[in-house]
Formats: C-alpha cells, sequence, structure tokens
C-alpha cells in the first residue's frame, strides 16, 4: 500500500508540477472557443447613391437525419423540400437519410446548393413547411434547420451587370467592379477568443481576445442610373427587332472621361448568375475587338483637318480607287460621280479616306495620328480584362494604309477606345483616362477618396481642329438626303455623328452577309455633354447599317441624356431668339393606325399604340397640343377594358392622368413635372398605378420604328 501511494504521489507530483504548465496550456485548448466576426462587404452605387450591389440577409437550410430517421418521416420531408426548393428528390432523400460509416445518422446536413443562402420569401415557406409538420406529429422539432448568413445581392437585378460582375456564394469574386475592387470591398473579417466551461458558456474571469471586423470600402460609380436605363432599354429594342449575337454600348462625358452608362446584350442576373450562360457575363466594351469600321474615319478625318489636308470643297472621283493589292471601292462600286470631300464624308465614302489617308496623309503620319488618339494600348479604366486592341499596320504595304484609312484589315480596337477617341475631338483635342470609378468611402477611416480627370495627352488635335470636325460631323448627321447619320438627328440639337458598317472576318475572308454595324457621336457639338457609341455584332438582316440600326437608338438615348441634364431643346426665331422646338398634334381620331402613324412621321413625333385595333379610337396628347418632336403621342384602338397600361416614361402628369381614365385606372403622383418612373399594383382588388415625377426629367422615350429604307443603302460598307 504504502508503494502504491509512493507511486500515485510521484504521478500526480510529475503531472502538476513537473508538466504544470504543459497540461495548463492543454487544458486552456479545451476552454478556448473562437467565434468568426464575418466583415460587411461594401455598397457599389451609382453617382447618385442610387444601390447597384450590396450585403444582404439570407438564409441557409440543413437537416437532422437523425431525427428525420427517429420519426420515420424522410419521405415527406424529402418531397416537401424538393416541392419549395426544386432540388430533385432522390438527392434530397440521400441528404435527409445519410449515414455515417458506423451506420449512425449523422447529425446535421446542409442542402446545396439549393437550400444555401435563399432569401426570406423562400425560407418562410420552409418555415411554413417545417410547421406544419410540428403540427401534424406534435413536436416541437422534427429536424429541419434553417440558420442566419448573408448574401450578395444586386437590388436593380440585371441592370450594369457586366460592369458589375458578382460574387459567388462561396463568396468569390468574379468579373467587373466586383473582381477588379475585391481587396477593397471584401474587409477583413475579425475574431473573438474566450473560455468557456464545459456547457459552451463563457467563463466571466477568463481571458478574452477580441478583433473588431473592418468592413469592406463603398464605392460610387460614375455611372448615372437613369442614362444606364436609357441605354439598356434601347439595346432590348434593338434586340427584339435584329436579334443580333450581341449589342454594346458605351456613354460617356466627353469632357471628364467619366463613364455614364455601359451596357451589353444578352445580358444576366448576378443574383442568380447560375442560371445565365458564362458568355452573358462578358464586358464586350472593354474586351471584345472589332474592325471598327466607317466610325474610325473620324480619325482620318480630324489628321486630315489638322494637316490642313481636307479640303471640304475639293473634288475627287468616287466608285473605286487602285491600291496595290486589292482595289477600294465605295458601297455602291459605281460610286456618285465626281463630288467634293465633304459629300464623300456624308455618304461615307471609302474612297474619300484613302484619298485622304493613303496618298496625302501618308502611312507614317496617319500611324502618328492613330496612335495619338489611343490606339493601340489599354485606356487605363478600373476593369479588369481590358483589351489593347492592335494596330499592325506596315507601312511598307500599301493596302493596309489604305484600309486602316476608313478601319479596316490590322485595325483592330474596343469599343472603349473609340469613345474615349471621339470624346478627345468633342472635347477640343485632349485624349483623356476613362473612368468607372467616382469616388470611394472607407468606413473604417471615414475618409472619401475621389477620382479626377485625367489627361493623357493634351492636344491630340487643335481646339479649332475640333471644331471644324464637329461642324463636319454635324453635316453627317443633319443633312437628311444624303447623311447616313440622318436618323441620328434631333430636332432642336446639333448633333455630331459617324456610321459605321464593317464586314466580319470569317475564316480569314471578308464575310457577305455578317457584319458588325455601329454608330457613334455626340451633342451638342458646340458645347459636347455625351458621347456615345453603339455597337451591334451581326444583325439579322445583312441588308440594314449602323444608320439603320444603330442611329435610332443613339438618337432616342441622346435626347432624353440631354433632357435628363437639362439641356432644353432650341431652335433660332425670326428676331435670332432661341425658342424651345414644339410641334402641333395633329387630329387622328377615327383615322387608320396607318395613316396616323404617317402623319405623326411627317412631324418627326414618335408613336405608341396602346391596343390591337386598326382604328384611333382616341389620342393622347389631344390634337392642337404643342409637344417636343421626340415625344411619344399615344393612339388608343381598343376600348378601355382590353388595354395594358402603356410606358408613360417622359409624358406630363396631364396627359399621363388623360390616359389613366381612358384606361379607368385610379392614379396616385408623387413629385411634379414629368413622369420618370411608374409602378402598377392592385390594391383591394382595385389597379392603381403609382407615377414618379420630375420637373427636370422631361424624358420622351422611344422612336418611330419605321426606319428609313434608304439608311441602310446609303451607309458605306466596308468592301474588298
Amino acid at each position: 500500500m504504502t508503494l502504491l501511494f509512493v507511486v500515485l504521489i510521484g504521478r500526480i507530483y510529475w503531472v502538476q508540477v513537473v508538466k504544470g504548465d504543459f497540461w495548463y496550456d492543454e487544458a486552456k485548448t479545451r476552454w478556448a472557443a473562437e467565434e468568426k466576426l464575418v466583415a460587411k462587404r461594401g455598397s457599389i452605387t451609382d453617382r447618385d447613391g442610387n444601390m447597384f450591389a450590396m450585403d444582404s440577409i439570407a438564409y441557409d437550410v440543413s437537416v437532422n437525419p437523425a431525427m428525420i430517421h427517429s420519426l420515420n418521416i424522410a419521405d415527406e420531408v424529402a418531397e416537401g423540400l424538393h416541392k419549395i426548393l426544386g432540388k430533385s428528390e432522390a438527392d434530397l432523400l440521400k441528404i435527409v437519410t445519410a449515414q455515417k460509416d458506423n451506420g449512425d445518422y449523422y447529425q446535421q446536413r446542409e442542402i446545396h446548393e439549393e437550400g444555401w443562402k435563399i432569401d426570406k420569401a423562400l425560407a418562410d415557406k420552409i418555415v411554413e413547411f417545417e410547421d406544419g409538420l410540428k403540427k401534424k406529429y406534435d413536436k416541437k422539432d422534427i429536424g429541419i434547420i434553417i440558420s442566419n448568413d448573408q448574401k450578395r445581392y444586386y437590388p436593380r437585378n440585371a441592370k450594369a451587370s457586366q460592369l458589375l460582375g458578382y460574387v459567388t456564394k462561396e463568396g468569390e469574386a468574379k468579373t467587373g467592379i466586383e473582381a477588379f475592387f475585391d481587396e477593397k470591398l471584401r474587409g477583413i473579417d475579425g475574431e473573438l477568443k474566450y473560455e468557456k466551461d464545459g456547457k459552451r458558456v463563457q467563463l466571466a474571469k477568463g481571458d478574452v481576445e477580441y478583433q473588431p471586423a473592418k468592413d469592406g470600402q463603398d464605392i460610387a460609380l460614375t455611372i448615372d442610373m437613369d442614362i444606364q436605363d436609357y441605354v439598356e432599354k434601347a439595346l432590348q429594342d434593338i434586340d427584339d427587332k435584329y436579334h443580333p449575337k450581341s449589342i454594346t454600348a458605351i456613354a460617356a462625358d466627353p469632357n471628364t472621361m467619366e463613364i455614364l452608362a455601359m451596357a451589353n446584350y444578352p445580358t444576366f442576373d448576378p443574383n442568380t448568375y447560375w442560371d445565365s450562360n458564362y458568355e452573358n457575363a462578358y464586358n464586350h466594351s472593354i474586351k471584345s475587338l472589332y474592325e471598327p469600321g466607317s466610325t474610325f474615319k473620324i480619325v482620318t478625318l480630324a489628321a486630315a483637318v489638322q494637316e490642313g489636308i481636307f479640303n471640304p470643297n475639293a473634288t475627287y472621283h468616287s466608285g473605286s480607287i487602285a491600291v496595290p493589292g486589292t482595289p477600294v471601292r465605295d458601297i455602291n462600286k459605281v460610286g456618285w460621280g465626281t463630288i467634293t470631300y465633304l459629300e464623300g464624308l456624308k455618304r461615307s465614302s471609302n474612297v474619300a479616306f484613302v484619298k485622304l489617308g493613303w496618298e496625302q496623309l501618308g502611312g507614317e503620319k496617319l500611324l502618328d495620328y492613330i496612335n495619338r488618339f489611343g490606339f493601340g494600348k489599354k485606356t487605363g479604366i478600373e476593369l479588369g480584362g481590358e483589351s489593347a486592341g492592335a494596330i499592325n499596320v506596315n507601312l511598307s504595304i500599301p493596302s493596309d494604309i489604305a484600309r486602316a484609312s476608313f478601319g479596316q484589315g490590322k485595325v483592330q480596337v474596343t469599343a472603349l477606345q473609340q469613345v474615349a477617341a471621339v470624346a478627345a475631338v468633342a472635347n477640343g483635342g485632349k485624349l483623356m483616362e476613362p473612368h468607372i470609378v467616382k469616388q470611394i468611402y472607407d468606413p473604417n477611416t471615414q475618409t472619401t477618396v475621389k477620382t479626377e480627370p485625367k489627361v493623357i495627352n493634351n492636344n491630340v488635335i487643335s481646339k479649332e481642329t475640333s471644331k471644324k470636325v464637329g461642324e463636319y460631323l454635324e453635316q453627317v448627321v443633319s443633312d437628311q438626303e444624303i447623311g447616313t447619320g440622318r436618323n441620328a438627328y434631333i430636332e432642336g440639337y446639333r448633333v455630331a455623328g459617324k456610321t459605321g458598317t464593317a464586314q466580319k472576318v470569317i475564316n480569314g475572308k471578308y464575310s457577305s452577309d455578317k457584319f458588325v454595324v455601329s454608330f457613334i457621336g455626340y451633342a451638342p457639338v458646340e458645347n459636347p455633354k455625351i458621347v456615345l457609341y453603339i455597337v451591334v455584332d451581326e444583325p439579322n438582316d445583312s441588308t440594314v447599317g449602323g444608320g439603320a440600326v444603330a442611329a435610332p437608338a443613339f438618337k432616342d438615348i441622346v435626347y432624353k441624356s440631354l433632357k435628363h441634364m437639362g439641356i432644353a431643346p432650341e431652335i433660332q426665331g425670326a428676331d435670332d431668339e432661341k425658342k424651345e422646338v414644339t410641334v402641333t398634334v395633329p387630329a387622328l381620331s377615327k383615322l387608320t393606325v396607318s395613316a396616323a402613324k404617317s402623319q405623326l412621321k411627317s412631324r418627326s413625333l414618335n408613336v405608341e399604340v396602346v391596343g390591337s385595333g386598326k382604328t384611333v379610337i382616341q389620342q393622347v396628347p389631344a390634337s392642337g397640343a404643342s409637344v417636343h418632336p421626340a415625344q411619344k403621342v399615344y393612339l388608343i384602338t381598343e376600348q378601355r377594358d382590353k388595354l395594358k397600361i402603356p410606358d408613360m416614361t417622359g409624358i406630363s402628369l396631364r396627359d399621363a392622368l388623360e390616359i389613366a381614365s381612358v384606361l379607368d385606372i385610379r392614379v396616385t403622383a408623387e413629385g411634379a413635372g414629368y413622369v420618370v418612373s411608374q409602378k402598377q399594383v392592385t390594391k383591394n382588388g382595385e389597379r392603381l398605378l403609382q407615377l414618379t415625377l420630375s420637373p427636370e426629367l422631361q424624358q420622351e422615350s422611344g422612336q418611330d420604328e419605321a426606319a428609313d429604307a434608304d439608311a441602310s443603302k446609303a451607309d458605306t460598307t466596308n468592301t474588298q
């Protein structure tokens, strides 16, 4: 017994004294508990604080297979969750009956992907289903677990989605702003360490280590939500009519190169990114390369004017020009006879620009100006994956120089490079670095870093050249007889622009029926506030050009944007006093829809037919009303009980109320002035239309769908 106690006491001494520190540290690891404090990801907004992306509460669904087995309700649980979450019943049955290797049932199994980070509406359905089972089996718990989580939420759904990018459920930032600024947005997680007892309750006098989370920084973009809306709606209209492979549009302030809108179509919803093709998340604005076609003639024109070569009244013989290798031809091949260079610009004559670029400027000078305008290198915008483009013009090959002069051959550019170059023409000759970020706010230091405009080249061309080029490009739009850009003409505004219709290279050869059509321009010419580029890749009609496809959308977007900026249209009165443009609405009641459309088209008024009837029953605004040419006139063709509510964006409250009275729908209005948004709701079984108005946003939407049939024929195709 003595020996036993000696050994025991010796062992206690060894453990408690000799190895005491070791075992104390081991014990502390068992007492210690650690919690991760998740940092809030920074928000992304537009320039006015309208939310694009934010963190939001989410819910995770898991099950307790052991409890479900004990209640013998596995089939019932799997069937119910299948109906709510959409996950296959077979897969759910495997989860709710999951067992360990020793045959014991698991205590908890998560339902991925369908039950992971779901929204509240879906979580409420799970709770309702769970409560039903609890009541049915008279149990307080039936083995369905819903826990709180957070997810990235995009309240505008698909709006600007390629620009924003998305964050996966695993928290990985993909593409766009989310990926480029991931380090700033994600913040730094904190942690809390404390000591606990056997029941995991924190010890009152235990050690505590606390490291607070540092939330991510908030990013305000230069995007204007309203202009983004105008652009995306116009792109959807193009898609509905021409079904192209893709459409890209960029709007910017030419004086600062702040991007006001950037959109691609087709698009995707980052909230449900897994339901979309990966290609829909591709930002063509900065990544895709195009042979720009005739829009690139602006560079050659600016260079020729700057060098004193361009004489608008000088003449040349159009049709074709002999270039070593393959001759260059105009779109109609036989040309228009002997014409002036200004007429050649209006008609988008390839021959005119070959003579200016190859014969008169020469290869070295032309290439120098192409480089001055920023082509062949990245613009520096705050987005990942930007392409630098490719200018591979060989000065020893005449056809390379000749074709580069009108945007074909060894010239490949991005849409953003085109916008930056034309902005330099518009703003007096300054090549600016494009910016998509307005400012970044750090909530931890409460500091804001603003992005300042940055000039890359202060004198690409002179101010005098900029003014002259603007006046020449204005005539491409204003000349309603031969101007290829005439469909972009906006009454009351001076618009400069250029069409483009470039053949695509398929298997190393120029296709005869696949084109990239485009339009680029800016307004007002005398004080540019917006530059806009629209690119349509492979419209389903190979006979249409940029003047027919992209120019009407340009007109629609630019008109709404200028009104949004508070720039009113003006005309010169007889006494040299500037007056706002108005048109008197004709009497259209009892006319056929086609006859009414014809009358409105003759007055440059836009039209929306409400109903599917053949005769106009009523019109809004009424006959005799004075409106701007771009405002819509609504033609009511059916009785009120058969009518759908039309888009009222841009009309006055008085006209909106008149339309509502025709439709027999009650209206509530917030604000004053003109309709900027509308929402239909049902209250107590009654249709109710909620209108939001603003005094400055007189946004008349749409344009006449009947494009000039000759526009595509007048537009210049880059032919071999």
